[in-house]
C-alpha cells in the first residue's frame, strides 16, 4: 500500500516537468511550421517573379497585344497618363527602322538577343578599372523597359541577359523591334515612335524624312536632354554620322521591314 502512494506521488511529481517539456515540443513544432510555410511563400514569390516575363514573353507572340513598359506603368500608378499610339511596324518607314539599327545596335539581325562580342569588352574595361560604357542591345532594352527597372546595376544586367536570349528565342525579329519602337520612352510620358513624330514634328512617323528619323534615333539615349525638334550642333553631327551608317550598311537593318 505504501508502496503504491509513494509511486503515485512520484508521478504527480513528474507531471509538471512533463507538461513543460511537452508545452516546449509543441511551441517549436509550431515555429518549424511557421517558418516552413513562410520558405513556401517565399519560394512561390520567386517562382512566380521568374515565371512572368518568360510566360508574357510567350503571350507577346499574339500581334494584337500591345505590352505596356515598366515606366509606362509607373506614370499609371503615379495618375501621370502616358502618351502612345501604337503603331504597327509594317507602318513605320525603312529609314527610320534603319536609323534606330545603326544607331542602337548594328548587329540586331545577326546576334541573338546578346552581342557576346560588345559585352565582353565591356567586361574587360571594366575589370581594367575603365568606366563602364553601354553594351546594350534592342532586345535587352526592350526586356528592361518591359519586366526591369531603369536604374544602372550590375544585378539587372545579369538579369536581362537571360531574358534577352529568352526574348529573341521565343519572337521574330520584327515583333522584337515594333515592341521596342512602341515603348522606348522619346520624352517626358511620351512613348513610342508615333506619339514622339507628333510631339516633335507635328506629323506622323509613316511622313517622317530621312533626316527627321535620324534625328529622332539618336535623342534616344537621353530623350528628356536632347530635342530632335531643335537639334544643337553635337545632334546634328551624331544624326548625320547615322544618316551615312544607314547609306552605306542600312541593309543589315533588312530583318525588321
Amino acid at each position: 500500500m505504501t508502496s503504491s502512494k509513494t509511486k503515485a506521488n512520484r508521478a504527480r511529481g513528474r507531471a509538471p516537468g512533463k507538461s513543460r517539456r511537452s508545452a516546449k515540443r509543441k511551441k517549436a513544432t509550431s515555429w518549424r511550421t511557421r517558418i516552413r510555410r513562410l520558405s513556401l511563400i517565399a519560394l512561390a514569390a520567386i517562382v512566380l517573379i521568374v515565371a512572368t516575363p518568360l510566360i508574357l514573353t510567350v503571350a507577346y507572340r499574339v500581334e494584337l497585344l500591345r505590352p505596356v513598359s515598366m515606366l509606362m506603368l509607373a506614370d499609371i500608378v503615379r495618375f501621370r497618363f502616358p502618351e502612345r499610339d501604337w503603331i504597327e511596324i509594317e507602318d513605320v518607314p525603312p529609314a527610320l527602322l534603319q536609323s534606330i539599327v545603326m544607331s542602337e545596335d548594328g548587329q540586331f539581325c545577326r546576334h541573338r538577343g546578346v552581342d557576346w562580342g560588345a559585352l565582353n569588352l565591356v567586361i574587360s574595361d571594366v575589370l581594367e578599372g575603365e568606366r563602364a560604357r553601354g553594351a546594350s542591345t534592342i532586345t535587352m532594352q526592350t526586356v528592361k523597359n518591359l519586366y526591369l527597372w531603369n536604374s544602372r546595376s550590375f544585378i539587372r544586367k545579369g538579369l536581362e541577359v537571360p531574358l534577352a536570349l529568352w526574348f529573341d528565342l521565343v519572337l521574330p525579329k520584327k515583333r522584337i523591334m515594333e515592341i521596342y519602337i512602341n515603348i522606348a520612352e522619346w520624352d517626358a510620358g511620351v512613348y513610342g515612335v508615333q506619339a514622339a513624330s507628333w510631339t516633335h514634328f507635328g506629323k506622323p512617323a509613316e511622313f517622317l524624312t530621312a533626316r527627321e528619323a535620324a534625328l529622332l534615333t539618336v535623342a534616344l539615349p537621353n530623350p528628356h536632354v536632347r530635342d530632335p525638334a531643335t537639334p544643337g550642333p553635337g545632334l546634328s553631327r551624331i544624326a548625320g554620322i547615322v544618316q551615312e551608317r544607314v547609306r552605306l550598311y542600312g541593309a543589315r537593318a533588312s530583318c525588321v521591314y
